[in-house]
């Protein structure tokens, strides 16, 4: 993983704008809107000292999405919060690049950045996240559950579950 870079930004709009990839967030993005995404990473890369890192291959050095800690941008009755998430080309999923590189990502938020809680959220429906999640030992009280405030009211995707993880 590494720091975005220019030519990151045109295989990064082909993966926002991948049905597949998308599949449980509101839309695709359009070439604007991606751009639009890496430059709110740069900004809280600056705001911060940490955002999502670009992941690329080891072996070839081919960029194949992000991975990285955020602070979402809207409330719920678990923020302020740092959120470990993903998203990779949907060529590389089912290789365990996700897992690895979020134990990755949650190891520096917690030793390098000293954040004491990390969490991570996704739709009900989102199983390739959610075992994400579990595999990198996040856990789940069904209690802490919600309605993404940024979908409306009756949206499919709107129900999201919450999962945790405390620095030991």
């Amino acid at each position: 993983m590494r720091r975005p870079r220019e030519e990151d930004r045109a295989p990064f709009a082909r993966m926002n704008a991948d049905p597949r990839v998308m599949e449980f967030f509101p839309g695709t993005l359009s070439r604007e809107e991606s751009d639009a995404l890496m430059d709110r990473i740069e900004a809280h890369q600056a705001e911060r000292g940490f955002s999502w890192c670009a992941a690329e291959l080891c072996e070839t050095g081919q960029f194949i999405g992000f991975i990285g800690l955020s602070v979402p941008r809207f409330e719920a009755a678990f923020t302020p919060c740092v959120e470990v998430g993903w998203r990779l080309a949907a060529e590389h999923w089912g290789r365990g690049l996700a897992t690895e590189g979020a134990r990755a990502v949650v190891k520096y938020g917690f030793e390098d950045v000293g954040i004491g809680e990390i969490v991570s959220f996704t739709t009900v429906g989102n199983m390739r996240s959610r075992r994400v999640m579990e595999k990198i030992g996040m856990t789940r009280d069904p209690a802490d559950d919600f309605d993404h405030p940024a979908l409306p009211e009756g949206h499919p995707l709107r129900r999201h579950v919450l999962y945790r993880l405390q620095r030991d």
